[in-house]
């Protein structure tokens, strides 16, 4: 574990006001480290930086010894998951980071260390997503985990939560990269999932403790999910989103993008159409992405089912489940397709809803569910 000198110094360099993650750097690339910056002078520190950051770290800020005291506390809580400060020199710092153009200087970490050098994947995408891109993120996780890749996200709600809970369904468990302090959690719907996480996976975050949820942080969060993994998968994003920001970021690490294709009528789907249009490769199973980024050792994925298998409820032998497809659907339209009169329609797709083979969506829309 860290020791209270070299987090103090740490956290003078970082949580300095005005300073900047950018000077810090620069400082450091200089000195060779965070104590030396400190021990130098300010004279010194100008040629480096401004004169505006080289003074300011001339003395500690005022609430310096209440966020050193309060991280130490942290550090010390009992708790079923270990807990650290992990910063660049430590050999558990990710390699993968060091790879990027960016990497954080500092990662707050509380769960398996070990998973910050394993063999990853993110995966992101909606935070409204349909129901089967909430059942694809979930199911294409909980197979590649299996498969002994970890699955790296931000615990955002939507695709990521799906994420998340896929990942911990596998061997290889799940990074959830934060963009708060981890004393708190965001969104507050997650906190059981973040519990769960830290116990079986990994939490991270460059923000100190007491940090609270605020929008500029997330966008730089997500350099850090790309950074962590070998490739980024999208699921469902508009053409305006953050994926697509960690999709941007991905190739600029030089990492492989993956997409899944959805619907042409679905805003939800022209993100991914456009990462795909622009050489991200197409997903339509675990397979393809693992073609790409396969483990050195791994479990075989599991044979497909046969036909003397119990056939699943999402069959096309239903002749309504055919008739669905896999767009969202009217129930004018259904009926056309179908000749069934309405009220025998809408009783059969309130049994698929409650056997969760049918979403029934906002406009009265409705969206067969294929289960992974």
């Amino acid at each position: 574990m860290i020791d209270r000198d070299e987090l103090a110094v740490w956290l003078r360099l970082l949580e300095t006001p005005k300073v900047g993650r950018e000077s810090a750097r620069r400082l450091l690339a200089a000195f060779g480290s965070a104590e030396a910056v400190l021990a130098a002078s300010t004279a010194a520190r100008r040629e480096i930086v401004g004169s505006v950051q080289a003074a300011a770290l001339a003395t500690a800020p005022e609430s310096f010894e209440a966020l050193l005291a309060s991280t130490l506390a942290w550090l010390a809580a009992t708790a079923e998951e270990p807990r650290d400060v992990i910063v660049l020199g430590d050999p558990r710092y990710p390699q993968t980071l060091l790879e990027c153009g960016d990497p954080p200087l500092l990662l707050y970490a509380q769960g398996r260390f070990e998973l910050l050098q394993a063999e990853s994947i993110a995966v992101v995408g909606s935070r409204h997503p349909t129901p089967q891109g909430s059942a694809n993120a979930r199911a294409l996780s909980r197979q590649l985990s299996e498969a002994g890749l970890t699955i790296v996200s931000g615990l955002a709600i939507g695709v990521d939560g799906a994420a998340h809970e896929g990942g911990l369904e596998g061997t290889g468990s799940t990074v959830a990269v934060v963009g708060t302090g981890l004393d708190s959690v965001y969104p507050r719907r997650h906190l059981g999932l973040a519990h769960r996480i830290a116990r079986q996976g990994l939490i991270v975050s460059e923000y100190s403790l007491g940090t609270p949820p605020l929008a500029l942080h997330f966008p730089a969060r997500n350099r850090i999910i790309a950074g962590l993994a070998r490739g980024t998968l999208v699921i469902e994003a508009v053409l305006r989103s953050g994926s697509l920001i960690t999709a941007r970021l991905a190739v600029e690490s030089g990492r492989e993008v993956f997409a899944i294709p959805g619907s042409i009528h679905s805003p939800q789907s022209r993100g991914c159409h456009a990462l795909i249009k622009q050489g991200a490769k197409l997903v339509e199973a675990a397979e393809d992405i693992l073609e790409e980024l396969r483990p050195t050792s791994r479990p075989a994925m599991p044979a497909p089912a046969t036909d003397s298998d119990t056939l699943p409820p999402s069959s096309p032998a239903d002749p309504l489940l055919a008739a669905l497809g896999f767009d969202p659907v009217t129930l004018d339209a259904l009926v056309a397709r179908t000749g069934w009169p309405a009220a025998e329609l809408n009783t059969r797709l309130l049994d698929l809803e409650l056997d969760g083979q049918v979403a029934r969506l906002p406009g009265q829309l409705f969206q067969r569910i294929e289960h992974g």
